[in-house]
């Protein structure tokens, strides 16, 4: 569950409706990857005492090597997935409700407060709760994340075959076959 978030919600959603699905061939090749990895590779990597992939890297290279790979980790998150994630999630809070309107700021500090507001609140919940907390509320997001997307699927169906799904489908299917590609 912890591979899901924002970034698979808006992002890959929105960019299958521009274009096409195929960006989506990403995750669900992921998908089968995650499987493998916790069936099979896991457990044998748990067996052996390992806990984290710098410290398999270490036992079978070296010290520098454990290094250089938690700091790439932590400099990919830092600089690439975290501002992606929180710039999602803070453009589909503000697109579901109306914040600048309510607060009285313009889009671009409504979108930076609820960004750092974000931010801090996901940094509070890690400190103090740890990775229990963190192991916890991924699973019940991710799950929550999974309703949501067939929810999102089923009302854009409903409405675009008004009021019935089997009729969006076929509207889809007609009229923008391209989207299915």
């Amino acid at each position: 569950m912890t591979n899901l978030s924002t970034e698979q919600m808006v992002g890959l959603a929105g960019s299958a409706y521009a274009f096409n699905m195929s960006s989506m061939a990403w995750e669900v090749t992921a998908g089968l990857a995650c499987i493998v990895m916790a069936l099979v590779l896991l457990p044998r990597y748990l067996a052996s005492g390992y806990t984290t992939l710098p410290q398999f890297l270490e036992s079978h290279f070296d010290g520098r090597v454990r290094r250089a790979s938690a700091s790439l980790f932590v400099l990919g998150y830092s600089l690439i997935t975290l501002p992606a994630v929180l710039y999602f999630g803070s453009m589909a809070v503000l697109a579901l409700g109306d914040l600048p309107q309510t607060t009285g700021l313009n889009h671009d500090d409504a979108l930076l407060l609820t960004l750092v507001t974000v931010a801090y609140i996901g940094g509070a919940f890690a400190i103090a709760g740890g990775l229990r907390s963190i192991a916890i509320s991924d699973t019940l997001f991710g799950a929550e994340l999974l309703m949501m997307d067939f929810l999102v699927a089923i009302l854009g169906l409903l409405r675009l075959g008004n009021g019935s799904v089997l009729n969006g489908l076929h509207t889809l299917r007609m009229v923008h076959p391209e989207k299915l590609k």
